[in-house]
């Protein structure tokens, strides 16, 4: 295979046809990927029952709070690889590279020892039910240990991406799906080893991806060939991969510690009202694949032409990728309107009617407001691909405070009805200060590109 197939230049075409190519390609890996996680759940909530099921779901806030911020910092550390790329400065592409394996690396280290070290006590701070707190400390534990292994897949996986090849992070994805679906039925049902063995499974399989995604960087890209040269320790590429990646990572977690706090009421409102959301999010996740596979696509696609200089190619983009987001998001809340009681019920049984009702409440709520949500993944991911890293923990702070505000001061109120309301108002004053921030990213940098 050449190496003039393993890359892909976004800053030609039609761009219409560049972004529902490239994230078509996302797409089916992370559709994959979410059928993975529901068959993940399904099978510990079929062979280890519902306060298992329970104990993984309340854990859903604070792993995105941790491994939000390593996948954040992995796509920021890709940006100015992707910029390198767009303006063909091969040697700088390959020296931010390095860099920001070393980065990686020093993250890993710490945030392994401090995350395991306080898991225990996060999870009590968060008002976990006691019926469901050693399985959520046995499940998120050995998440937290594989940190280094969430590092080593997402930087090599943006790294290609960021090289315009979205197709083979996908199939490598797939595989490492594959494995981790076996792998939970071999720890769980013939090892017997509960809810550790999901976890365990989860952490293997993703470390087989990582593997596959650096056998092909290493035989298969030759503009990743490094020499001794590429590991020359340079302070400035530090800096620009600090403020890049940083910064992203800061605001999935930001953003996460809003969910955290939302967590804690949920939890706070009992066991049946954590089940009914953790049900909610699951289909909610699986419907949301198209905005997290545009949001990606935005990043790369921002960080070419930023690179290129191609604003009006890089507006048109957005353009395109909004009209994409919104005929998908009025297609899936229909969906869901009518049919996501079904979707509830892989991971619940019929007799389960409370939850199940809570449940689909929480998915039309939710998905009458997709496109707000479409145009926070599109848009904060276009503005990191320009270079705008600070504008994205700005966004990530209005969704935390609009959670926060409800969880605080609605949820006690209005109970489970008010849950349902929070992301959506997190949605919404994300995208009051997005909007306006691109214009203002992007006149910033038409007077430089003029200048």
């Amino acid at each position: 295979m050449s190496n003039k197939s393993n890359v892909k230049d976004l800053t030609v075409g039609n761009p219409m046809g560049l972004i529902m190519g490239f994230a078509l390609s996302l797409f089916w890996g992370m559709l994959f990927q979410q059928l993975y996680n529901i068959i993940d759940t399904a099978i510990v909530s079929w062979t280890l029952g519902k306060e298992a099921y329970s104990g993984m779901g309340s854990t859903g806030a604070v792993n995105f709070l941790i491994m939000g911020f390593c996948m954040g910092v992995c796509n920021g550390f890709a940006i100015p690889i992707a910029q390198r790329f767009g303006a063909k400065d091969l040697k700088s592409m390959r020296r931010f590279y390095t860099h920001a394996i070393i980065l990686c690396t020093v993250f890993a280290a710490i945030m392994t020892f401090l995350v395991s070290v306080f898991c225990r006590q996060i999870l009590i701070l968060m008002k976990t039910p006691d019926s469901l707190l050693d399985y959520a400390y046995n499940y998120i534990i050995v998440i937290f240990l594989g940190i280094p292994v969430t590092y080593m897949y997402n930087l090599l996986a943006a790294t290609i991406r960021a090289l315009g090849d979205s197709k083979h992070p996908v199939q490598f994805l797939i595989v490492g799906s594959v494995v981790n679906i076996v792998l939970d039925l071999v720890f769980i049902m013939v090892f017997h080893w509960g809810i550790f063995g999901a976890a365990f499974a989860t952490v293997v399989s993703q470390f087989v991806t990582g593997i596959m995604c650096l056998v092909f960087i290493l035989k298969k890209i030759d503009i990743l060939k490094l020499s001794k040269e590429d590991w020359q320790l340079d302070r400035s590429h530090f800096l620009i991969l600090f403020n890049m990646g940083v910064p992203m990572g800061l605001q999935y977690s930001i953003t996460a510690i809003g969910s955290v706090i939302l967590q804690t009421a949920i939890n706070g409102l009992g066991e049946d009202a954590v089940t009914a959301v953790t049900t909610g999010s699951k289909v909610s996740m699986f419907f949301c694949i198209p905005f997290d596979a545009l949001g990606s696509t935005m990043a790369t696609y921002g960080g070419q032409n930023v690179g290129a200089k191609k604003l009006d190619h890089l507006t048109d983009g957005l353009k395109a990728a909004v009209k994409i987001g919104s005929i998908y998001s009025v297609i899936a809340f229909v969906i869901l309107y009518f049919f996501g009681r079904n979707f509830a019920m892989i991971f619940l049984n019929a007799s389960e009617v409370a939850c199940l009702d809570n449940a689909h409440l929480f998915l039309i709520v939710n998905s009458v407001m997709y496109i707000p949500l479409a145009l926070v993944n599109i848009v904060r991911f276009l503005i990191q691909g320009m270079g705008y890293s600070m504008f994205a923990i700005l966004a990530g702070v209005m969704e935390m405070i609009g959670r926060t505000l409800v969880a605080t001061f609605l949820v006690p109120k209005f109970g489970f009805i008010a849950i349902c309301f929070a992301s959506p108002v997190a949605w919404v004053m994300a995208d009051a200060f997005l909007i306006p921030g691109f214009f203002k990213v992007r006149n910033r940098l038409q007077k430089i590109f003029d200048g």
